[in-house]
C-alpha cells in the first residue's frame, strides 16, 4: 500500500473573498495561485493561496459561500491550520508584524519540541505558524519571491493539521489502521501523528476534547483537509482501501488542477486524497498566476454566466512592486 506523502491542502470558509485575499496577500505574504469557483457551486469563489510555484503541500484554499452563517468552534472539527516558516527567528519577526498590524496572536509557545505562534484572522479562523528549525521530513515549498515578506521569514508551506475530537479511541484507530499514520508523541490531551517521511509537512495534531460543544461549520471554520498521493493509480488504491473498511467515498473526482477522492472519516471530519499534479500552471503563466478568473475546461462554456454570478475581484499583482517589510 502506498502511504500518504503528507498534507496536500486545507480548505476553509471565509465571509469575504475580498478581505481573505487582502489578508493572505498583504499580511501573510502568500501567493494567490488560482482564482476560480467552487466546481459544485459556481456562484462561490474558490481562492488558492500557496508558495511561489503553487506546489502541492503549500496551499490553503477558501470558499465564500453566499449567506452562510458564522461557524462555531468546538469539538469534532478540523480546528487549526499550520504554516511553516524556516526558523525560530522567523517567529520573532511575525510577532512584531502581527503586533504592528493588530493581528491577534498568542505569542510564541512550544508544542512537541517545535516553536509555534497561533493567530486568528477577521473571521476568527484559527491558524498557527510553526518553525522548521528543528524539523526533519517532508520538504517545504518556496516562499513567494516577489511578496512583501523577507524570504528568510516567509511562509513556505503547510504544517501539522490540528483536529479536535470527542472520541479519541475511534479516531486514533482510523488514523493508524486505515490511513497508516503512526502516533509519535503525546502531551496531555494532544496526540501527534505522522505519515510517510514525517515532519511538519506530514503530521496531524489530535486534541481529545469532550468538554466543548460540537462545532458548527460556517465562515471562520475549516471545510476539509487533503492529503497527498502521487497519481491516479494510488488514488484508486485508496478508494479500494477506504471502501474495504466500510467508508462511503465520493469515488474519483477530477478537479482539473489535481485529481481527488473524498471520505468523511469521523463525525464532521471530511478528508480528501489529492494527487500532486497537474498543478496550477496549465492556463496561466508564472508571472500572472491567480490574476484572471480561471475555469476548468468543463466550465469554460459557462464562463459568461459565471462571470455574472461572481463579483469581480482585482487580484493583479504582477504590476505591483512589493517592498520587503522587515518590521
Amino acid at each position: 500500500m502506498n502511504h500518504l506523502k503528507g498534507i496536500h491542502h486545507v480548505t476553509a470558509i471565509t465571509s469575504s473573498a475580498e478581505e481573505n485575499y487582502k489578508f493572505f496577500t498583504y499580511v501573510l505574504g502568500m501567493r494567490l495561485v488560482k482564482k476560480t469557483v467552487n466546481q459544485d457551486d459556481i456562484q462561490t469563489y474558490h481562492l488558492f493561496f500557496a508558495d511561489d510555484k503553487g506546489s502541492a503541500g503549500t496551499d490553503m484554499t477558501f470558499f465564500d459561500f453566499p449567506n452562510i452563517p458564522k461557524g462555531v468552534h468546538g469539538t469534532n472539527e478540523i480546528s487549526k491550520t499550520s504554516f511553516r516558516v524556516p526558523t525560530d527567528a522567523a517567529l520573532e519577526y511575525w510577532v512584531k508584524r502581527f503586533d504592528r498590524l493588530e493581528v491577534k496572536h498568542t505569542g510564541i509557545k512550544e508544542q512537541f519540541g517545535k516553536n509555534t505562534l497561533s493567530f486568528v484572522d477577521f473571521d476568527d479562523q484559527q491558524y498557527q505558524l510553526i518553525s522548521d528549525e528543528k524539523n526533519e521530513g517532508v520538504a517545504s515549498g518556496t516562499p513567494w519571491q516577489k511578496g512583501p515578506i523577507p524570504l528568510e521569514y516567509a511562509i513556505t508551506g503547510l504544517g501539522p493539521v490540528h483536529i479536535r475530537v470527542s472520541d479519541l479511541k475511534y479516531f486514533k484507530t482510523v488514523l493508524e489502521k486505515v490511513m497508516l499514520f503512526t502516533e509519535i508523541a503525546e502531551e496531555g490531551d494532544f496526540h501527534l501523528f505522522e505519515v510517510g517521511e514525517g515532519g511538519n509537512g506530514a503530521q496531524i495534531v489530535v486534541e481529545h476534547n469532550t468538554v466543548l460543544p460540537v462545532a458548527r461549520q460556517g465562515f471562520g471554520t475549516v471545510h476539509h483537509a487533503a492529503f497527498r498521493v502521487a497519481d491516479r493509480a494510488v488514488l484508486d488504491e485508496w478508494t479500494e482501501r477506504l471502501e474495504g473498511f466500510g467508508f462511503h467515498t465520493s469515488g474519483y473526482v477530477d478537479r482539473h488542477f489535481f485529481e481527488s477522492l473524498y471520505a468523511r472519516v469521523a463525525p464532521q471530519i471530511l478528508f480528501e486524497w489529492a494527487t500532486d499534479g497537474p498543478g496550477f500552471m496549465g492556463d496561466e503563466s508564472y508571472e500572472t498566476l491567480g490574476e484572471k478568473l480561471s475555469l476548468p475546461p468543463f466550465l469554460e462554456a459557462e464562463r459568461n454566466k459565471i462571470e455574472q454570478l461572481v463579483r469581480p475581484i482585482d487580484t493583479v499583482r504582477s504590476a505591483i512592486s512589493f517592498d520587503k517589510e522587515y518590521e
